[in-house]
């Protein structure tokens, strides 16, 4: 006689294969809709893309900062230092690599040049304290500038300002080195009368074709101004605008001291802020 089998939990009967399927197999999760998470994660990524960027302009570009702020040393006065200035144009530097945008027909390197000068230029501006006394001295010199220029047609050299002036050569150039800081800041067009020539380089409005031919014309001006400079003071404005040698640097090139690189910078200053004063006057 055949033996029954016996059955157990773990039997099943061939026609009950669809119940042991049922019973051991999980039913399929509903599905998920994850798309909201996966939008988040390309934002995420996208944030990320954009400070690793940021944070190798800043790295690329902090060199700058040292070389701006070393063409300007020489105007510092206490409690100003010059760590003051790297912390300032760092500061303009970061603010840059936030602000960039790409989209602009302008190279990073042109716009966080301007950022980091306006920064450095701003924070020597916010510490520079004249006394009422230079700043009339300083006013008087101009209006003497630009009447001894209309008369003779060309701007006067520095012994005859100095005697339209009433003083020596050496008081006149004490007092344009004094005041230094203000024919910088004069001459870069950051004080508060008016634009950087370099920002209109950068700015929404350097599209507008009046614009442009006002800058141009600037320029135009200001390079006819520094040619006549005496031969001296003219190779100085180069060495250190165009070159930009530092003044010890330029002196070692014209064979003299590096205080008489000083003062005829800041008489040419002087007189270059004169004659951009004249024309942005005129127009």
């Amino acid at each position: 006689m055949p033996v029954k089998a016996k059955k157990t939990d773990a039997y099943r009967a061939p026609d009950s294969t669809a119940a042991f399927a049922a019973e051991f197999i999980a039913p399929a999760e509903p599905a998920i809709d994850n798309s909201h998470l996966q939008g988040a994660a390309i934002k995420a990524y996208g944030r990320q893309t954009r400070k690793d960027r940021e944070d190798k302009m800043i790295l690329d570009f902090l060199p700058m900062v040292y070389k701006i702020v070393n063409k300007v040393v020489s105007y510092l006065h206490p409690p100003l230092s010059k760590d003051d200035l790297v912390s300032a144009g760092t500061i303009g530097l970061v603010k840059a690599a936030r602000d960039f945008d790409t989209s602009r027909n302008v190279e990073f390197k042109t716009y966080a040049y301007i950022r980091v000068k306006g920064a450095v230029i701003d924070e020597l501006r916010g510490w520079s304290f004249a006394p009422s006394s230079l700043k009339k001295q300083f006013d008087r010199a101009q209006e003497v500038l630009a009447e001894l220029t209309e008369k003779n047609g060309v701007a006067p050299d520095d012994d005859q300002l100095a005697k339209a002036l009433d003083m020596t050569t050496t008081k006149m150039y004490k007092m344009f080195e004094n005041a230094r800081a203000r024919h910088f800041l004069s001459i870069h067009g950051l004080n508060d009368e008016s634009p950087a020539l370099g920002a209109s380089l950068v700015s929404p409005n350097a599209e507008m074709p009046d614009d442009r031919m006002v800058f141009e014309e600037m320029k135009i001006q200001l390079a006819k101004a520094i040619s006549e400079l005496n031969e001296k003071q003219r190779k100085i404005v180069i060495l250190y605008y165009t070159k930009e040698l530092t003044m010890k640097e330029i002196a070692a090139v014209l064979e003299i001291t590096e205080s008489r690189v000083s003062q005829l910078h800041a008489s040419s200053m002087f007189k270059l802020s004169g004659k951009l004063k004249l024309y942005r006057d005129s127009i």
